[in-house]
């Protein structure tokens, strides 16, 4: 594959020329690592390579942060329970400049730096694209120069690796931090208490004043991990500060001597359970108490740190709005609220009121979804009995809601059962999606469509009542990250025609429109993209033992199982397709491999189901020789950035194809449309805008509006009469819940069917026939190359207002004032 060369990218940081680097690379791996050249081994030379990369960036680290303490800057914080920042080596060789000069000082010793990258772990600190956006903005808030923390977990596992067992989804622990991080940095120095449990003593301190003393019954340490997070030409390097727990007390001696053994660990494995796996699974009591812990751990230990921070520079709280901002990352952080609340009533002695004015000004909150069910929730108890002084907290702050808007804005009572911060339609519970709301000055959504609908559904009564908080700030992606470095070949192309300056100004790629339907670049342009299909299909070849044609259409969906992404209908389509193609041999077949990847989660049972079936329909497909090789059907396991920075550019057909409505934004969108690949979607989330960027001739769009769906739910919607008028469909799903792909369990996916046949809420029937056309639609297209190249060139060249540059930008202007 062609490697990007950036010998002239960032010459100022360039203090040497290749063989002092690879004078460098000695001295690491001799008085760093402890090895001769002569017996060191790839991974050796990998770590050597970082501490490289990693001591000039700690220069402009350290001259980054002296320049925000010099100018007063304003620094955000991102507060986000994941960020999926992969292997950091490229990102960090790329952006600083010495990239090309790294690879020519690692030959003159031998070494191959393409090798020694695929040895770097993928960070398992994410679960898809909200962690993903996480990591693109940290990019990105360093490229626009923009002071910025991003404060999340240093978990020891991450989110699980995936494999297959018999096509079942099976979890094993992510082991990324085996060989520890040459990255990070610890901060020893900046370790906080964090309490759970106790209670509350109330201590009279005048007439009719009060002051609340939460005594905790456990306790345990965040310490600090730092991780640089370096911007396009090293312009500003910004901190991702990761938090680790840590026992008070490691190891209960007395107990150890007495022959307790395990029991003397008791406290370590408490504490250390805290930052030991992404999402542990909350079916049970114990898993939902558990995240609880983690979201609150993580966020008093920013909060502690961003406080101290701030009383460093000035004098008391009073300016924490004018110099803070706080993000919260969806509503996993949203224990800040009451949290920022105790801190500043409770540990430094402002009044009630002052605290709720200085939270409000400095928090905001980013919404990443319309399920209300994925809008967080605790139960009372469980929320009264880990954090005491923080329920009454939440009730002081709903008490001022509430009556504000009965007295103040004449709600009635439906709509103030909507504003509570508890629900109490069932089992009581804290609504965190609303205690975010109220707590902070603005709240956007992150495309247009998902904003309004914001407005309309899951936030509609609190809207009434603050309608100037809610805004959109539509997401974006690095290109650095998603052209440059995962897609080479195709930015050597684009830099050639159309010169250098989207390397700085994404929307600069708009030039790239003169040459869509210029057949030399065409034909370039597809060969570039053939050699992307290869690498992949060698990937499938030798992880699964799938030998898949390159010249076929690579048809991809990747992204988290979930039933409203509707995988499930994907799927179904292929069946219908496979039925049609052994029917009517004598058709021209478009050849076509459908390729899924993605991870369930654990207690997800139809979520596990779908990839179950996804095997399934594979294995009976790949393997029925009266297909003739047209059509084939992969699951690839182990979904991760560094897949996705493989399977994107291979990409022909983007599926995008969610029930409208119910997709926030989606970033995957936009990764795939930038490398030169067609959408086919809903108009949901992003996709909306993109086909307004891109062109309605240059997207294929289908099946019904977000208002059509909810049209569509509310009188009332009959799957079952919809499928008996659709032959393919009927004809699928007959042979789907029959067990023609199951055989060893006839009625292994009965279930899935019955869902569909019976209230289809997520739209499967009510959408194929539109989609199967829009399919065949497809085909259309790319029988004409001429026609399909022009189109999918047009989609890489007006991706540019899609750049996470362009998002960081209009936060910083417009909600944080940074």
């Amino acid at each position: 594959m062609n490697r990007v060369t950036n010998n002239d990218l960032a010459p100022a940081l360039r203090s040497s020329d290749v063989e002092q680097l690879a004078t460098e690379l000695l001295e690491r791996l001799k008085y760093r690592i402890g090895k001769d050249p002569k017996v060191a081994k790839p991974h050796d030379w990998l770590t050597a390579a970082i501490l490289v990369a990693r001591d000039r960036i700690t220069d402009k680290w350290m001259d980054s942060t002296r320049r925000t303490y010099a100018t007063g800057a304003k620094r955000v914080y991102y507060l986000s329970l994941e960020f999926l920042i992969g292997r950091l080596m490229r990102d960090a060789m790329t952006n600083t400049g010495i990239m090309d000069e790294m690879r020519q000082a690692l030959a003159m010793h031998g070494v191959d730096i393409d090798v020694i990258a695929e040895l770097e772990p993928d960070a398992a600190l994410g679960n898809g694209g909200l962690g993903r956006l996480a990591a693109c903005f940290m990019e990105s808030m360093a490229t626009v120069d923009v002071p910025a923390y991003g404060y999340g977990i240093r978990y020891v596992h991450g989110l699980f690796r995936q494999q297959m067992a018999d096509g079942w989804q099976v979890e094993l622990p992510e082991t990324w931090l085996a060989h520890g991080n040459p990255w990070e940095f610890e901060r020893r120095e900046s370790s906080y208490e964090i309490g759970f449990g106790g209670g509350v003593e109330t201590i009279n301190i005048g007439e009719d004043k009060q002051r609340f003393v939460w005594k905790p019954a456990e306790r345990v340490i965040a310490t600090a991990y730092d991780t640089p997070a370096v911007g396009w030409r090293a312009k500003r390097v910004n901190t991702l500060r990761l938090w680790a727990a840590n026992p008070i007390d490691p190891i209960l001696l007395e107990a150890f001597n007495a022959g307790d053994h395990i029991g003397a660990l008791k406290e370590s494995n408490r504490a250390e359970s805290l930052t030991r796996v992404l999402y542990p699974a909350d079916a049970t009591p114990a898993g939902q108490e558990l995240r609880l812990r983690q979201e609150f751990f993580f966020c008093s230990a920013s909060l502690q740190d961003i406080l101290r921070r701030h009383l460093q520079q000035y004098p008391d709280f009073t300016s924490l709005p004018d110099a803070v901002a706080i993000q919260l990352n969806d509503t996993h952080p949203a224990v800040s609220v009451a949290e920022l609340v105790r801190l500043l009533t409770d540990v430094h002695g402002l009044d009630f009121d002052v605290a709720w004015d200085i939270g409000r000004r400095t928090f905001s909150y980013t919404n990443h979804t319309l399920l209300p069910e994925a809008l967080e929730s605790w139960s009372v108890p469980l929320f009264e009995r880990l954090l005491p002084r923080h329920m009454q907290i939440v009730y002081a702050i709903n008490a001022k809601i509430l009556i504000e808007a009965r007295k103040e804005k004449g709600i009635e009572d439906e709509r103030i059962r909507n504003i509570s911060l508890i629900e109490e339609s069932g089992e009581r519970r804290v609504r965190m999606g609303n205690l975010a709301f109220v707590g902070s000055h603005s709240i956007n959504g992150v495309s247009a469509l998902h904003t309004e609908l914001m407005k309309e559904t899951v936030f509609a009564d609190l809207h009434r009542l603050y309608p100037d908080r809610i805004n959109n700030k539509t997401n974006g992606i690095t290109p650095r990250r998603w052209l440059m470095q995962c897609n080479p070949g195709l930015f050597n192309l684009i830099r050639e025609a159309i010169g250098e300056g989207f390397m700085d100004d994404a929307e600069a790629l708009s030039a790239l429109d003169a040459f869509a339907d210029d057949k030399d670049f065409q034909t370039r342009f597809a060969a570039i993209k053939r050699e992307n299909k290869n690498r992949l299909a060698n990937l499938v070849g030798s992880r699964m033992g799938v030998r898949i044609d390159p010249s076929a259409m690579f048809d991809i969906q990747i992204k988290r199982i979930h039933e409203y992404k509707r995988q499930l209908l994907n799927i179904i389509e292929a069946v219908a397709l496979y039925d049609q193609i052994r029917s009517h041999p004598e058709l021209d077949w478009v050849p076509r491999v459908k390729l899924f990847a993605g991870k369930a989660a654990p207690s997800y049972h139809n979520a596990k189901l779908i990839i179950k079936l996804a095997n399934d329909v594979a294995r009976v497909i790949n393997n029925d020789p009266s297909v003739r090789g047209l059509l084939k059907v992969v699951f690839v396991p182990n979904y991760n950035v560094s897949l996705a920075e493989i399977m994107v550019p291979a990409a022909d057909l983007s599926e995008q194809i969610s029930t409208a409505g119910m997709e926030a934004s989606g970033t995957g969108n936009m990764k795939f449309a930038l490398n030169g690949a067609l959408t086919i979607g809903t108009l949901d989330g992003a996709n909306v805008e993109m086909r307004d960027h891109v062109g309605e001739e240059n997207i294929v769009i289908f099946g019904m509006t977000a208002e059509e769906v909810s049209k569509v739910r509310s009188e009332g919607h009959n799957p079952r009469a919809i499928i008996e008028q659709s032959k393919e469909l009927s004809q699928a799903l007959a042979a789907i819940s029959s067990g023609v792909f199951s055989p060893d369990d006839r009625n292994r996916f009965a279930g899935l069917v019955d869902g569909i046949y019976n209230h289809d809420w997520f739209m499967v029937a009510a959408d194929f026939d539109a989609y199967a056309k829009a399919q065949r639609q497809v085909d259309g297209i790319w029988t004409d190359k001429t026609a399909w190249y022009s189109k999918t060139i047009r989609n890489t060249a007006r991706m540019g207002w899609f750049s996470s540059d362009r998002t960081i930008r209009q936060y910083a202007k417009e909600i944080w004032r940074a």
